[in-house]
């Protein structure tokens, strides 16, 4: 297939790319950069310009393609409600694309989405329209797609990692650096899920082969790991002594991440695993971090 991927430059797009090259794909990979470009196409792939300030124009990448993949998504996250609602109009941009035809398009969301309430294992045949995550927007977007007749399907993301880049993790540890110790909140007992991102990037490949029209699959490799075995590993990294931060504090210490450092938001992948025959098999979370590099 020709694949427009948005995100083609990014942590998982990046490692997506050579997934996609190895089973036979073409690529036409989105960067706003002349060095996105550069670095696209000694990979492999023919860049396109573009960016998701501006959804329509990403239309005319989506219109020539064969299968739509969006990874992209700005990570500004002391603007994650602006932001959400700029994915919602990229989702609805490139689905609008695809309208009349039986071309996949492939999006992101997060496992906090298939919770019914907190705390409650996330499934993929569960979607909470009620979530008062922001990112629902995304899903919401989905779905008025699914009405049109567009064949949309969904992968819900954990904390994808390497030894690089952790996702919401990576603040915490900038917080931990700044502060001088690295803290969970209360007990720690709250739990992240977590992908490996070299895992991640498979699964991504097999759902746009698969291309089901409104499937949601689960990127989980570890269905929670605790806040408190979080913050131990990276006081092992950072060589920074690790505390409890009181819930009414959790605001004062974290910041804007404040708001997920107390989450509790396990999720499976056991309906991914059956579907697509993904058997996940990258380091788990707390052995990256051990193994990261703090500097």
């Amino acid at each position: 297939m020709r694949i427009f991927l948005t995100g083609a430059t990014g942590f998982i797009g990046s490692a997506v790319i050579p997934e996609l090259l190895a089973a036979g794909h073409t690529v036409v990979g989105v960067t706003r950069s002349d060095e996105g470009a550069v670095a696209l196409e000694k990979a492999g792939v023919t860049p396109f310009r573009g960016t998701l300030e501006k959804p329509d124009g990403l239309s005319a990448g989506a219109i020539a393609a064969d299968a739509v993949m969006h990874l992209a998504f700005d990570h500004d996250f002391s603007r994650f409600v602006e932001n959400c609602e700029k994915d919602r109009r990229v989702v609805a941009a490139l689905g609008a694309a695809l309208e009349g035809s039986n071309r996949p398009l492939l999006i992101t969301s997060g496992t906090g989405l298939g919770s019914g309430h907190h705390g409650e294992i996330a499934r993929e045949d569960v979607t909470n329209f009620d979530h008062p995550n922001p990112r629902v927007a995304s899903e919401q977007a989905a779905e008025a797609l699914l009405a049109r007749g567009v064949n949309v399907s969904v992968v819900r993301l954990p904390q994808v990692h390497d030894t690089r880049r952790q996702g919401l993790i990576a603040p915490l540890i900038e917080i931990a650096r700044e502060k001088g110790v690295s803290g969970y909140v209360g007990e720690g007992a709250n739990r992240w899920p977590a992908g490996h991102l070299s895992d991640v990037a498979r699964l991504y490949r097999l759902a746009i082969e698969r291309a089901e029209r409104g499937a949601r699959y689960h990127a989980v490799g570890e269905e929670g790991i605790s806040a408190k075995a979080i913050a131990e590993a990276l006081g092992r990294g950072m060589n920074l002594p690790v505390a409890s931060i009181t819930p009414d504090k959790a605001a004062e210490h974290f910041g804007w991440m404040g708001a997920f450092a107390g989450l509790d938001f396990p999720a499976s992948s056991v309906i991914t695993r059956e579907k697509l025959g993904w058997t996940p098999t990258g380091p788990s979370l707390l052995v990256d971090l051990d193994a990261a590099h703090y500097g």
